[in-house]
């Protein structure tokens, strides 16, 4: 009786056992993940010899003159016209994905057209393509149209390079919306648009949330396009970052302000959505 008792005792702490060797390795994971982040943003308030030094004193004194220099109050060229272009160009693009996508994953996942697998491999293997390998014909277009510097061309560029993406995540998502409620809608005498508005999208909010943050990322951290199309009226904040390193070396200390600053939207989108977030990314698991 006792050997079956320390059986069942021993039986019952092997789970909790794995749970907390997976807790423990989740947070070493979390940590590992973080310390780049930390150190970046401990660099930025080392000056630039301070930031130099190997191995970097973790004891230096700290100051602002990076995010002085990133703010162009010491005479360098200001951020704002970059970082206000690439909001325009990353909250444009994520709107148009959405108001795309949301028609096209509807008729994959509740209203399903026919061979709508087929279709759906179709979005996706267009993301195989490199980018570099459209790349000049797109400048060539853009050069005989005159969009050369032109931040709606980012946005259309941006709109197409996610539209794919988006319509796979949501195709998923919009799977999971009950039928039942949205034939209620129509025997109401709803239209497409109204159920869409006002039935399906409040039903797979967090997948809407998921996807729209995904799509921000993608558009708010390209470089590629954004360094060969647009020169000064478009230019976007990843190219801004890149003319901290000049022929005269790389100055650390900017370089850390500068990609803290220029990462604080998308950690602030990530940080409010993040509820939302993790609801979306697991709404269209298979359970």
């Amino acid at each position: 009786m006792a050997a079956s008792t320390d059986t069942a005792k021993a039986v019952k702490a092997r789970p909790r056992a794995r749970g907390s060797l997976v807790g423990l390795a989740a947070w070493l994971a979390g940590i590992l993940f973080f310390l780049p982040i930390a150190w970046m943003a401990l660099t930025s308030f080392h000056s630039e010899e301070d930031a130099a030094t190997n191995p970097p004193s973790l004891a230096a004194s700290l100051t602002l003159d990076g995010y002085r220099d990133f703010f162009g109050t010491g005479g360098g060229a200001s951020p704002w016209p970059s970082l206000i272009n690439s909001t325009v160009a990353s909250l444009s693009s994520t709107l148009l994905v959405l108001v795309l996508a949301l028609p096209a994953a509807y008729a994959l996942s509740i209203r399903p057209v026919k061979k709508w697998t087929d279709i759906l491999f179709f979005f996706l293997s267009t993301k195989m393509l490199p980018v570099v390998a459209g790349l000049l014909p797109i400048y060539l277009f853009a050069k005989n149209t005159d969009f050369l510097d032109n931040i709606w061309l980012l946005v259309i560029l941006y709109t197409s390079m996610n539209l794919p993406i988006a319509v796979w995540m949501m195709q998923s998502f919009l799977a999971e919306v009950p039928k039942a409620v949205i034939e209620a809608a129509q025997i109401d005498g709803a239209r497409l648009p109204t159920i869409l508005a006002r039935v399906v999208a409040p039903i797979a909010l967090p997948g809407i949330a998921a996807t729209s943050l995904i799509c921000f990322i993608f558009s708010w951290n390209e470089l590629l396009f954004a360094r060969v199309l647009t020169g000064v009226v478009a230019q976007t904040a990843p190219v801004f970052l890149t003319g901290f390193i000049t022929s005269q070396g790389l100055f650390l200390a900017k370089v850390c302000a500068a990609s803290l600053v220029i990462s604080l939207p998308v950690l602030a989108a990530g940080f409010a959505a993040q509820d939302k977030l993790v609801q979306g990314l697991s709404l269209g698991a298979v359970k």
